[in-house]
């Protein structure tokens, strides 16, 4: 049976809640509350902060809060409610910055790219720019895209090619970011380092892994994701990234000073 701790108990009931109430009919939470890209028409100051109360469909909060009630418990007996509290907002923090940094570079490449389509479209140029980029769309673009195929000397389609061009970097920029991955993450590195040889029983399979070779294995997991990234993965493992890397700096200065 999980200890609960203050803290943790909050937190479980706030992303809880945050579900249950996406769960009336027109109500759209991630839309609402999930963190879009600055530069986008639809972001809104207060996505900084309330993505991390979001999360997608019930795997996702499964995951997330499953993590919350194993590992935080310790951390937050170990540290106190308030700075694990302040822990937990950092890290969500932290790796949404990194997910934001990674995502401006993106979109300033694909706005680059789609500046030199506008300046000389085609077919083929149009072809390439869709197979790098046109993750994010529907099928719709592929419809139109063939269309095009067949017909790649009209003007007509040339002409709206530069608009589905535009509206394919609304579309990425337009996409949220939800979950309290980040901040969860982040509380997995912190009990690798402090309890790095506490032993844990995988579910997957049912053997005991100490903490530290735990959160190694995601790490390392993590950046294979973005290695191999496919155009099909919506996952923001930057973000994942992000918050064991504010995880590890925190710690790393907390003990600098003395104060764990």
């Amino acid at each position: 049976m999980f200890q609960l701790t203050p803290i943790v108990r909050n937190l479980l009931l706030l992303n809880v809640a945050v579900f249950a109430f996406g769960a009336f009919p027109d109500v759209n939470m991630t839309e609402m509350f999930g963190l879009r890209f600055p530069g986008s028409s639809e972001f809104a100051f207060h996505q900084i902060f309330t993505h991390m109360f979001v999360h997608a469909n019930f795997g996702h909060i499964f995951s997330n809060m499953l993590a919350l009630i194993v590992f935080g418990p310790a951390l937050e007996m170990f540290w106190g409610g308030r700075r694990f509290l302040m822990f937990y907002l950092i890290c969500g923090l932290g790796a949404s910055a990194c997910y934001l940094s990674v995502e401006t570079a993106e979109l300033y490449q694909l706005r680059t790219a789609i500046e030199a389509y506008i300046q000389n479209p085609g077919f083929m140029a149009f072809d390439g720019l869709i197979a790098e980029y046109g993750n994010v769309y529907n099928t719709a673009l592929m419809n139109f895209v063939e269309t095009f195929g067949n017909h790649p000397q009209s003007a007509e389609l040339i002409a709206a090619s530069r608009q589905v061009a535009l509206d394919l970097y609304e579309a990425k920029a337009n996409v949220p970011m939800v979950g309290a991955s980040g901040a969860v993450f982040g509380i997995l590195m912190a009990f690798g380092m402090i309890f790095p040889n506490i032993e844990l029983m995988l579910l997957f399979p049912p053997i005991p892994i100490k903490a530290k070779y735990l959160v190694l294995f995601y790490g390392v997991y993590e950046i294979y994701s973005v290695i191999q990234s496919a155009p099909t993965d919506n996952v923001a493992h930057f973000a994942h990234l992000g918050g064991m890397l504010f995880a590890f700096i925190l710690i790393r200065r907390w003990r600098q000073r003395g104060e764990i």
